[in-house]
């Protein structure tokens, strides 16, 4: 009867371990897509402000969007961090918490800016994101 009793165990183990390897997979996959994300976002305000236009409503969504995106990726992080074990470098939490903060912290420098002047910055500031998101994967 012990038996049975300690193979459940390992069964509830098991699976406990395939839902942290789920989120440990959506982790690596949501950074990826977060990547393409804010390159297409960056170059999209380098294209309006190519044009010589503002931030449409259309674009300021989609930073708000990335932003929440981040969020929900440094919470996949934690996660795993929490449940499975820390990234073999620390770096990767900085890059974590830096890419979380970036375009809110480049959306509140931009606010006063013409407005050619907040899509090229916003822009630029979504490619860097980019390029923290790449590194963050390196790291990982």
């Amino acid at each position: 009867m012990r038996r049975r009793a300690e193979l459940g165990d390992d069964l509830r183990e098991i699976a406990w371990h395939g839902e942290v390897d789920v989120v440990l997979s959506l982790h690596g996959r949501a950074a990826t897509a977060l990547v393409l994300y804010y390159t297409a976002v960056g170059l999209w305000g380098l294209f309006l402000g190519a044009r010589n236009s503002g931030p449409t409503p259309g674009f300021r969504g989609a930073v708000a969007i990335a932003v929440i995106a981040s969020v929900v990726q440094g919470a996949l992080g934690f996660l795993v961090f929490v449940f499975m074990h820390p990234p073999p470098e620390l770096l990767h939490i900085l890059y974590g918490f830096a890419l979380a903060l970036a375009m809110p912290f480049a959306a509140s420098l931009v606010r006063d800016r013409a407005p050619r002047g907040q899509s090229v910055a916003l822009g630029l500031a979504a490619l860097f994101t980019a390029g923290l998101a790449i590194r963050g994967i390196i790291t990982a």
